[in-house]
């Protein structure tokens, strides 16, 4: 997850943001949540839903249109804010092959902690620092990465996608083990017509001779 920047507005009034939507948080306050008056050990749940107006708002976007709903759980503890994001619905993604445009579907679940701090700012990809005293917390761009993160790495129209589990079912393996080799010997000897090896038997008898 990218760096995060923690802004205070010229009015004293805390809230933590994203720097890709920064600029632009007048447009996306729908996707602000206010935390400073939740109480300790409460339990609430959240609904969004982020569509084409919302991928437009979000800077160097890959992702430019989609129809999604979010539904997040807070928790409220002493120590820390837990959200658990919920994301159901579709993006449009462009064929890496034909350059068409192609609904592609999203199911998610991911969990971001923001733990109350003296400092400000990543702790690690799931855990953030943020003040007692922040007042809100906008969540617009969390939900555009782990949306982001589910986009696969070659993007292929569904008609292409037959073709494309086909390519891969025909690669094959081969190799070869030391033990492999004792088993096909083994199973040659089984085969082994055995009046020949009375034979062989016979045969190194009289050399012994």
């Amino acid at each position: 997850m990218n760096p995060h920047r923690f802004l205070k507005s010229m009015e004293n009034y805390n809230f933590v943001t994203h720097p890709k939507i920064g600029c632009k948080m007048n447009r996306l306050k729908e996707f602000d949540i206010e935390v400073s008056g939740i109480k300790e050990n409460t339990l609430l749940t959240y609904s969004f839903q982020p569509n084409d107006s919302f991928f437009g708002l979000i800077e160097d976007g890959l992702i430019q249109k989609g129809s999604l709903n979010v539904e997040i759980d807070l928790e409220k503890t002493s120590i820390l804010i837990r959200m658990v994001f919920r994301i159901n619905g579709r993006i449009e993604l462009i064929c890496d092959r034909s350059l068409d445009p192609f609904d592609y579907p999203i199911d998610s679940e991911n969990t971001l902690l923001f733990k109350f701090s003296e400092e400000e700012g990543e702790i690690t990809e799931e855990i953030i620092g943020i003040k007692r005293e922040t007042i809100k917390i906008n969540i617009a761009h969390y939900i555009y990465e782990f949306i982001s993160l589910k986009v696969p790495i070659k993007k292929l129209h569904p008609r292409f996608e037959e073709d494309h589990e086909d390519n891969e079912s025909e690669t094959i393996l081969i190799y070869s083990t030391e033990k492999g080799h004792e088993e096909d010997s083994a199973v040659e000897d089984d085969m082994v017509d055995p009046r020949w090896l009375a034979l062989k038997s016979l045969q190194d008898k009289s050399k012994l001779n």
